[in-house]
């Protein structure tokens, strides 16, 4: 039976796929580290009570990036170079989604539309982590290898959540709704097609990795294809709603160590 939890426990089970997967996740998660940590140090100075948070959701990024190199180093294994086509991080920049990265190497101030754009993108990309992790902490929460790990980014992508929609809000109040929802359905039709692009290219690797056959891999592209049709239509709603957290103030602490997984 075709299933996620069989699905990757196949690409588990093999070095060289679970290599291919951990050097993806961590370059992701490093790049958003870096990201976060530029925009707290350009963060305006009407806007400076933001920047231990933005400065925390980059600490946060950079452990899980460490979190998935540790889990390579655990196996023996180094990291591979990401194919381009698998880059969601740089993908999504490429389709204007975020803040450009020449402006976050620029030393020049952003602008609170800047901060918002930042948080819509935070907002969106941050639904579909916390999913993803939803998914794995169902599986494979209590595995030997993977369990530790699984729990703490899920938790921390909850948190990452949570807090882009306080803050959304927040400016929502201030008088900047409209520009909040036109950047947060900007953003998400952007996500759902760069989402679907990217898995179809992880999958096609793993196919090649792991010997699928042309049927097996034509029913996954097709799974992912009508995934895609579904956010297209009526899915991408749950990434543009904003909604008061249960969790409040989720990154108005330290962030937490990551655990010694090598």
């Amino acid at each position: 039976m075709l299933s996620a939890k069989s699905l990757f426990q196949e690409i588990l089970d093999n070095d060289e796929s679970f290599r291919l997967f951990c050097s993806i996740a961590a370059s992701g998660e490093s790049q958003g580290g870096w990201e976060n940590a530029r925009i707290a140090a350009l963060v305006p100075q009407s806007e400076r009570s933001l920047a231990p948070k933005i400065t925390r959701h980059g600490a946060d990024e950079d452990k899980h990036g460490r979190i998935f190199n540790a889990l390579l180093k655990k196996r023996g294994l180094e990291p591979v170079d990401v194919p381009p086509d698998t880059d969601y991080t740089m993908l999504l920049e490429r389709h204007g989604i975020g803040l450009a990265h020449e402006k976050l190497k620029a030393d020049r101030p952003l602008t609170v539309r800047d901060v918002i754009t930042y948080l819509a993108h935070s907002r969106v990309t941050e639904q579909r982590a916390a999913e993803q992790m939803a998914m794995l902490l169902k599986h494979f929460a209590d595995h030997p290898d993977l369990g530790r790990a699984v729990r703490m980014i899920s938790a921390d992508e909850d948190n990452h959540l949570a807090y882009s929609h306080e803050e959304l809000l927040r400016y929502a109040a201030a008088g900047h709704g409209r520009y909040i929802q036109r950047t947060l359905r900007e953003c998400a039709h952007a996500e759902i097609r760069v989402h679907r692009d990217v898995s179809l290219a992880v999958m096609a690797r793993m196919g090649r990795l792991l010997g699928w056959s042309r049927a097996r891999s034509a029913l996954l592209a097709a799974g992912i294809h009508a995934v895609y049709a579904y956010e297209r239509l009526a899915g991408w709603r749950r990434m543009v709603t904003l909604r008061t957290p249960e969790r409040r103030d989720a990154l108005g602490g330290p962030a937490t160590a990551a655990p010694e997984l090598a």
